[in-house]
């Protein structure tokens, strides 16, 4: 067992409480950069959510427009005692302890388990979802008698039924079994994308044991038998491949060869933990004195680490990872502005990826620039495969009365400029000057000539009108501070992105001002913009309004609604948040802290004093201020679940 620091436990003293379970499936996932698989049991329990999502797998549905199909499910291992299924809901937990290895990427189970006819027995399940080898899972069952003679049936299978949250994405293609393995082959109902599975199951510990391949369709099951006494151990190991079209044309026979071409269990494992041995050296944060900011720091990494597609730039990282069902594995600019720089200054090759999945979605940021009327690209709230706008536009309410309108899709823009963003400041930590010249140029300019085409002339100076800023409890807004700023700040690093282009590449600049019109004339109209784009700061202290209006919105005493347990929005409803000074995010602090080196007072100027900072921090955290962002995301109407 390793240090405390890099393990994450759950232990149960009493009932196994059913209410958490959905929870903790979201906190034990397992990711390797190609998929996720929740951390529901290998044995099942009545309503939960067992879920693998592979990166790109998306398929159509009602509301949400696409979403992640959830996989079949490889986890399922049916124990049956004498007779009795050994499930937490049934007999009794002696004890119990779970556990997440961050060093070595295993999850871990330990149960003893009594069963309602008073049979006793120890269960270890160990699984891994292999970093070393994106195509292969595993999962380990030592089943230890304690007081137990008799025989021991187990069941595992590939179920091709599982579902996202009712919703059914597959159809069934074909299957077979012989000995001790089975494949699956289904297929996407609407985006016609396969997804083939084979697994084999070893038994050891045990000299007489049957094994059979059988199972109806869409289930493919094997099936073996044993006998078991008290103190023996018989150890279970079942070894999963996963292929789908994406990845090659004939995914069931990629599946069923690679399968054949496995080493056993404890290699697989060995290789595995070396891989994250290896991450760990570039990645790991150290932090003396503070075990629960160790851990915590160790887990958020570990998860980051994990969900990061390695060999595929058509994908990027969902805000929910891969880890359940809510966002529908929608990308949101969060992937630019709070994980790539982590992955920018320790995986850059991986920042790469990310970035590179947003050029190959630029033909979807196009097309929603020219259909709402603009000229340039302009990037979707929320992403999946094509970079089409999958944002939906109605929702339901969470109490199920009426509808809620959600206008992120259409008016919340900045996320043209976070892109823009990323790039520029991977190519800053990297020198990667190749990739700029390729990909990253044509995104920042591109993306620069919406803005000229979307900012409104009032007479003196530039608006940016009927937007929604980070802050999303106040929508269809004027001149939102972060917004304003990060144009500002875009449109003058497309003029430096220009020069360079001219300086060291000249073809390449000729081209893309052909291609992207980049006249002299919209040159001139950008740093106009930049000069007198509208942005509300007090010359003498520096303070901030967030958007236009804001300071006139009712004022509000956090101290009041203390304690609590939901947030604001939840408690004043859609409305009557949007009518004072609550926040969601602290809007112009998040502007600040992207902008380290300033834009504000002077264009020409790098750097917010101290001042500055202080005063507007100081607004914000006032102890009547409600401000933070304490919430899971799961607070934003548009979306729900685990």
């Amino acid at each position: 067992m390793h240090q405390a620091d890099w393990i994450v436990i759950e232990t149960v003293e009493g009932e196994f409480n059913p209410a958490q379970l959905h929870h903790k499936e979201t906190v034990f996932t397992l990711s390797n950069g190609y998929l996720g698989t929740r951390g529901s049991f290998e044995e099942g329990y009545p309503g939960d959510r067992p879920a693998t999502l592979i990166h790109g797998v998306y398929d159509s549905v009602p509301v949400a427009v696409t979403e992640l199909a959830n996989c079949p499910n490889w986890l399922a291992l049916v124990i049956i005692i004498g007779g009795e299924r050994f499930r937490l809901d049934q007999g009794k937990i002696i004890s119990y302890k779970r556990w997440l290895d961050l060093q070595r990427g295993i999850l871990s189970r330990d149960v003893h388990w009594q069963s309602p006819s008073g049979h006793r027995l120890n269960f270890r399940f160990d699984r891994f979802t292999s970093l070393a080898d994106e195509h292969v899972l595993a999962l380990q069952c030592q089943v230890t008698s304690v007081n137990y003679t008799g025989s021991v049936e187990v069941h595992t299978s590939l179920n091709g039924y599982a579902d996202n949250e009712g919703v059914l994405h597959w159809d069934y293609l074909d299957q077979a079994g012989c000995d001790r393995s089975i494949w699956l082959h289904v297929r996407s109902r609407h985006s016609k994308i396969d997804v083939a599975m084979a697994a084999q199951l070893t038994v050891t510990g045990v000299e007489m044991e049957k094994t059979l391949a059988l199972g109806f369709q869409g289930c493919p099951t094997l099936v073996t038998q044993f006998p078991i006494q008290p103190q023996q151990t018989v150890t279970l190991e079942k070894v999963v491949t996963v292929f789908t079209s994406r990845d090659t044309p004939a995914p069931a026979r990629s599946a069923q060869e690679k399968l054949g071409d496995l080493s056993d269990y404890a290699t697989l494992q060995a290789a595995h933990v070396a891989a994250w041995a290896a991450l760990w050296q570039v990645n790991d944060i150290v932090i003396e004195g503070d075990l629960s900011a160790q851990l915590a720091v160790r887990y958020n990494l570990f998860q980051l680490l994990a969900v990061t597609p390695r060999h595929d730039q058509q994908v990027s990282i969902p805000a929910k990872t891969l880890s359940g069902f809510a966002y529908r594995g929608h990308i949101f600019w969060d992937t630019e502005i709070f994980i790539l720089p982590c992955l920018t200054y320790t995986q850059p090759e991986l920042a790469r990826n990310l970035l590179t999945y947003r050029y190959n979605t630029l033909a979807g940021a196009r097309r929603k620039a020219k259909a709402s009327g603009y000229e340039g690209a302009m990037y979707v709230w929320e992403s999946a495969d094509t970079g089409d706008e999958v944002t939906p536009t109605w929702v339901p309410r969470a109490d199920g009365d009426g509808l809620v309108r959600i206008w992120c899709g259409e008016i919340e823009l900045h996320i043209n400029s976070d892109v823009a963003y990323a790039v520029w400041h991977y190519w800053q930590a990297t020198n990667d000057h190749n990739w700029m010249r390729d990909y990253g140029a044509e995104m920042i300019l591109d993306t620069a000539v919406f803005w000229g085409s979307r900012v409104e002339w009032n007479g003196d100076r530039y608006d940016l009108n009927n937007v929604i800023g980070p802050d999303e409890y106040h929508e269809q807004i004027n001149n939102n501070a972060f917004t304003n700023g990060m144009v500002r700040w875009h449109l003058k690093t497309a003029l430096q992105m220009l020069d360079w282009l001219h300086q060291n590449y000249p073809d390449r600049a000729s081209e893309l001002e052909q291609q992207l019109d980049l006249n002299p004339d919209r040159r001139h109209q950008w740093q106009d913009i930049i000069e007198k784009i509208w942005l509300a700061q007090d010359p003498s202290t520096g303070l901030i309004e967030q958007f236009q209006g804001f300071f006139d919105l009712e004022d509000l005493n956090l101290e009041e609604y203390e304690p609590r347990t939901r947030s604001m929005q939840a408690i004043l409803g859609i409305e009557g948040a949007k009518q004072r000074q609550v926040l969601k995010q602290p809007d112009v602090l998040m502007l600040m802290y992207l902008l380290r080196q300033g834009i504000f007072l002077n264009p020409t100027e790098d750097g917010f004093s101290l001042q500055t900072l202080q005063t507007n921090w100081d607004y914000l955290h006032s102890p009547h201020r409600s401000h933070l962002w304490v919430f899971p995301r799961t607070c934003c109407p548009c979306h729900s679940g685990l």
